[in-house]
């Protein structure tokens, strides 16, 4: 287990240090678990190789499955990923937030091919929980990509772990550094939307419902 960090009841001027030291830890190439407002991530910085394929390892996760992103806001998905009107429409609705969205890979992507099993298409979202919000903010500001590994926080199969502790217990393989902010707020893991078209196709259902989302885009 690496070095496990309790912020829970914190503000966040409170915790600016370790703030500062998981922005660090990430720079120099190493592996973070964090907390969201669903479940715990696990994430690194996504433009390195050794940290992709070490949290390909951790997690036990075929190489054939790629991970998510997180990125600190929309203009640094457009660095990345390309945009149609279905999904600027939802990232103005949803981000930040709960839904994960599916893009077009942006021609030479700085995105290693890896990160997206050397598909075209790469899942991103920009999260609402403020620990880890702040820390994609500070990566952006010191002239970093404001971009993160954000998969979850399990062995792949088995249900993502909800606390910085339930990390620290469960995954045997080092993490640099846990976050724990405590439980977290869902047990449900993000909606996710592909919209490589103009239709949405739900790929997995989380606390955004697809009824919500269907009403949303039906109101002109």
């Amino acid at each position: 287990m690496g070095f496990l960090v309790k912020l829970g009841g914190k503000t966040l001027e409170e915790i600016e240090l370790y703030l500062k030291i998981a922005v660090e830890t990430i720079i120099e190439g190493k592996i973070i678990a964090f907390p969201t407002n669903s479940v715990y991530g696990i994430g690194g910085n996504p433009l390195n190789l050794d940290v992709i394929n070490r949290i390909y390892d951790i997690k036990y996760r075929d190489r054939d499955k790629g991970f998510l992103l997180l990125a600190s806001d929309f203009e640094e998905v457009l660095k990345i990923a390309e945009f149609n009107d279905l999904a600027i429409k939802l990232a103005n609705r949803y981000w930040p937030g709960q839904v994960t969205l599916i893009l077009k890979k942006k021609d030479h992507s700085v995105i290693p091919p890896e990160i997206t099993a050397f598909k075209n298409t790469i899942g991103v979202r920009v999260p609402e929980n403020e620990i880890i919000l702040s820390i994609l903010n500070l990566l952006k500001n010191e002239g970093h990509l404001g971009i993160l590994i954000g998969t979850s926080a399990n062995y792949s199969g088995e249900p993502p772990c909800i606390s910085g502790e339930e990390v620290a217990k469960k995954i045997l393989s080092p993490i640099d550094l846990i976050l724990d902010s405590g439980k977290s707020k869902s047990r449900l893991s993000t909606t996710i939307v592909d919209c490589t078209s103009q239709e949405p196709k739900f790929l997995r259902i989380g606390s955004i419902s697809e009824e919500q989302i269907v009403e949303f885009l039906s109101i002109k």
